[in-house]
C-alpha cells in the first residue's frame, strides 16, 4: 500500500468526519454560476513523507508527475508569472490579457536580495547556502510578500520552503529535508500535486547539492474540501491503494537550472481511474 494514499485517506476522513463547516458565512471563492463555494474544512494539517522509503505520488487517481513538475520549474527554475511559459492551462482563469499573473510565485522568486554575498534571488541563495552553509537553519523561501500582494491576481497558496540538513548516523553524507507552508489548500484538487511537487524539488536540490534526500513535511493552515467536491472524494477514498512507484531522477543533472520535466519518470506506477469533470471554485 502506497503511504502516501494511506495519508490523504486519513486526511480526507478527518476532514468530512470532524472537520468546520463555512456554508453560510461570508466566503470569497464561487463557482462557474456563481454560487458561493462553500467548503468543510480543518486547521493546522501536519503531513510527514520520508522520501527515503517512498515517492508520495497517490495511487487511488493519478497524479500527473510531468505536469507537475512543469509548473514547479515555471516558478522554481524560470521564475515566470506568464502563463505562456507554461504548458498547462491550470493559471489561465488568473491571467491577464497578456497572460501575466502579476507579481506572484515566479515574479517573486526571481527578485533579487543584497546579501554579503552578493546580489541573489531566493532560489540561488538556497542554493548557495545548501552547498556552503549547509547547517543554516535560515535556509528558506517567502514569496507572501505584502507589499506585492495588490499586484497579485491570485495570493500565494504554498508561499514557504524551510529547507534543513541533517546527518544520518554512521554515514558522512548529509541529508536534506524540508518543509513547505501552505496558508490554503483545496484538498481533491491540489493536495497531492503539490506533495508530489516539493518532493520532487528536494530530490533535484538533494542531487545537485551532493546530499541524500529525507523528509519532506507538509504544513496546511487551512485544509478544506469543497461542498461539490464531498461525494467525488468519498469516492475516491473507497479505493483500494496500490503499491507505490519508483520514483527516478535523471542523475546526470548536476545543475538545477538544467533540468527539465523528461528528468522525472514514476516507474511501475499504477493508479485507479482519474476522477474527471471536477468543478473548480474561482
Amino acid at each position: 500500500m502506497s503511504y502516501a494514499d494511506k495519508m490523504f485517506i486519513e486526511m480526507c476522513r478527518d476532514i468530512i468526519e470532524n472537520g468546520t463547516s463555512t456554508e453560510g458565512e461570508k466566503v470569497r471563492p464561487v463557482w462557474e454560476d456563481q454560487t458561493p463555494a462553500y467548503t468543510i474544512k480543518k486547521f493546522g494539517v501536519v503531513n510527514r513523507y520520508d522520501l527515503r522509503k517512498e515517492f508520495p505520488a497517490l495511487t487511488l487517481r493519478r497524479t500527473g508527475i510531468k505536469s507537475c513538475v512543469d509548473e514547479l520549474l515555471w516558478i522554481w527554475q524560470k521564475k515566470s508569472n506568464n502563463i505562456h511559459e507554461l504548458n498547462s492551462h491550470i493559471w489561465d482563469s488568473w491571467a491577464d490579457e497578456d497572460g501575466s499573473i502579476g507579481k506572484a510565485y515566479g515574479y517573486q522568486m526571481g527578485v533579487k536580495h543584497s546579501y554579503r554575498e552578493g546580489m541573489m534571488d531566493q532560489v540561488d541563495r538556497v542554493i548557495y547556502d545548501l552547498k556552503n552553509n549547509p547547517y543554516s537553519r535560515r535556509i528558506m523561501t517567502n514569496i507572501y510578500v505584502h507589499r506585492d500582494l495588490h499586484e497579485m491576481n491570485l495570493y500565494p497558496c504554498a508561499y514557504s520552503m524551510t529547507f534543513n540538513v541533517t546527518k544520518e548516523k554512521d554515514s558522512d553524507r548529509l541529508t536534506l529535508n524540508g518543509i513547505l507552508n501552505q496558508r490554503s489548500q483545496d484538498v481533491l484538487t491540489a493536495n497531492n500535486w503539490n506533495v508530489c511537487q516539493y518532493s520532487v524539488l528536494l530530490h533535484m536540490l538533494a542531487q545537485v547539492c551532493d546530499m541524500n534526500v529525507g523528509e519532506f513535511v507538509h504544513v496546511i493552515a487551512d485544509a478544506h474540501i469543497y461542498d461539490r467536491h464531498i461525494p467525488l472524494v468519498e469516492k475516491l477514498i473507497s479505493r483500494e491503494p496500490l503499491p507505490a512507484p519508483k520514483f527516478w531522477l535523471n542523475p546526470e543533472v548536476k545543475d538545477f537550472y538544467e533540468f527539465t520535466r523528461e528528468d522525472v519518470q514514476l516507474i511501475d506506477y499504477e493508479t485507479h481511474p482519474q476522477i474527471k469533470n471536477i468543478p473548480v471554485a474561482i
